[in-house]
């Protein structure tokens, strides 16, 4: 079973004549008084055998696959990227296979490899000498570990095999929980005159592997022109669509990993390319994109299933400690808490399916034709100016009229109804004005802004008729009086809640329709 880690550390590049200080003394001063000590070091070996495509596509892309046999920390593991300074380790037992990548590592990467086979592309040996600073309880802050390295490319590669040489690092890490420590060893190394390793990574040193490699994996990516007022459609609409699909793609390992706000970051690119294919339509070949829309469709309801029942659990378990405050619950919000946890974990674990099928596979790689050969049409090459703002004030228009409708609505169940299309077509402006920004400049993102503005008032009345919903299932089912009196007064705050939100969107509405918001559409 694969286990998640987090790494926070830093590699720097050294000669032979470097003499390592005391550890201790190295960072004298942090933290004033507080007592340290080197623990003894340990003399290590590790033989690794590091696994990419033919062309090296993780490695570019700051991912690392190896397997690391020997007595010291043997097993199969993947690392991914920074993220806000600590990198993601995913580790497996060696098992018995020494050239066949475990199937839980090849999935999490095959937005990356697009199933290109996985191959031994390099070894590297290590001989390590390993240092600790502890604290007076004896729990490790850092681990250093002097490292001489000697490594060789393999063959079949596209670098070809052969000795590759020897070098030294120093590696740093963290392994308690104060920064502070890291930060200090990292001062006194500098100090003494070590700089940071120029590789983001062994392999990328062995592999003589720099740039990071772009989200498709095709060749001849087509790099839109920089938008201007005599910019093409096409240019503009491309330029936002393939930083769409590059978040979608960046993001799809952390998804599998449940990074905190990957799901979300996921699903809003998901939602913005596939509002820009459908808003954009005149400039993109129909017959191409309508199938891919529908694609993109089923891809963010599965990835909102998972967001929805996360959203869901913050909500409801905030609500419940709000109440428990005012009303003794008793065990009522902790049983509310874990069959929420169970019904997000449900709806996670559908994700990670729906990722590994063959149908996402295909979106994919259908991915990979919008960008590398995106389906233009003739009106494509006209002048953004004279294509696109009609395209936003059209989106524009439709919110206008559900707007109306919700306000004319007769009942208050109607008109739910009405601003929940609304909150979707406030969206669809939104990211039609963020498609535009670089072009227009200042109008355009104020609209987009005003837009947002709409669309997040909207949202939090429709989290509050979810929320009321599903209270009063759980009221139903409840027997206990206390439980079931909890559940209507969580009821009425709820519906205070969304009554207030489309208060504010009201007031947000009369602003958005200001003639100066839209002036640069027409």
């Amino acid at each position: 079973m694969a286990s998640v880690h987090q790494e926070i550390e830093i590699t720097y590049d050294a000669n032979d004549a470097f003499e390592l200080p005391s550890l201790a003394g190295l960072v004298a001063g942090h933290q004033g008084v507080t007592p340290v000590v080197e623990g003894e070091a340990v003399t290590q070996r590790l033989s690794t055998t590091y696994f990419d495509t033919r062309d090296y596509r993780l490695t570019r892309a700051h991912l690392t696959l190896r397997r690391r046999a020997g007595k010291e920390g043997a097993g199969w593991d993947l690392t991914l990227p920074d993220t806000e300074g600590a990198r993601q380790e995913v580790r497996l037992p060696l098992g018995r296979a020494t050239v066949t990548v475990p199937a839980p590592l090849s999935n999490m990467v095959w937005a990356l490899t697009r199933g290109e086979p996985l191959m031994p592309v390099a070894t590297i040996t290590t001989e390590r000498m390993m240092h600790h600073l502890v604290d007076a309880t004896g729990q490790v802050l850092v681990g250093v570990a002097d490292d001489r390295v000697r490594a060789e490319r393999l063959s079949g590669t596209a670098s070809g095999g052969g000795q590759v040489g020897t070098w030294r690092e120093i590696e740093v890490e963290l392994r308690g929980v104060d920064r502070g420590w890291l930060d200090a060893v990292d001062a006194g190394l500098r100090d003494l005159g070590l700089s940071v390793a120029h590789a983001h990574s062994r392999l990328a040193r062995v592999l003589a592997v720099g740039d990071r490699a772009p989200a498709s994996s095709g060749q001849g990516k087509r790099k839109p022109k920089r938008p201007s007022p005599k910019s093409p459609a096409g240019d503009v609409v491309l330029r936002y669509a393939n930083q769409q699909v590059e978040q979608i793609l960046a993001n799809d390992p952390q998804v599998r990993l449940d990074t905190p706000g990957s799901v979300h970051r996921m699903r809003v690119a998901t939602r913005r390319l596939r509002s820009a294919l459908q808003t954009f339509r005149p400039v993109l070949d129909a017959e191409v994109v309508t199938p891919l829309r529908a694609e993109l469709r089923w891809l963010a309801g599965e990835l909102g299933a998972a967001r929805d029942a996360e959203v869901l659990r913050a909500r409801m378990t905030a609500a419940l400690h709000h109440e428990d405050q005012q009303v003794n619950l008793g065990p009522l919000g902790d049983t509310v808490d874990i069959d929420m946890s169970q019904a997000y974990r449900a709806a996670h674990d559908e994700l990670r399916e729906a990722l590994n099928s063959e149908r996402y596979h295909q979106i994919v790689l259908d991915l990979d034709g919008l960008v590398n050969a995106p389906p233009l049409t003739d009106k494509a090459a006209r002048p953004a100016a004279k294509v696109l703002p009609r395209r936003a004030a059209r989106a524009y228009a439709r919110l206008e009229g559900l707007v109306t409708a919700a306000h004319d609505a007769p009942t208050s169940a109607e008109r739910d109804v009405h601003l929940h299309e609304a909150r979707k077509a406030a969206k669809k402006a939104r990211y039609a004005g963020e498609t535009m920004t670089e072009f227009f400049g200042k109008p355009a993102d104020r609209f987009a802004k005003a837009m947002e503005t709409l669309q997040e008032e909207l949202g939090e009345h429709q989290d509050s008729v979810v929320m009321r919903t599903r209270l009063e299932a759980l009221a139903r089912q409840e027997t206990a009086p206390t439980a079931a009196f909890a559940y209507g007064r969580l009821h009425a705050h709820e519906e205070q809640r969304g009554q207030l939100a489309v208060t504010r969107f009201q007031t947000a509405w009369r602003q958005a329709r200001k003639k100066s918001l839209r002036s640069w559409m027409t």
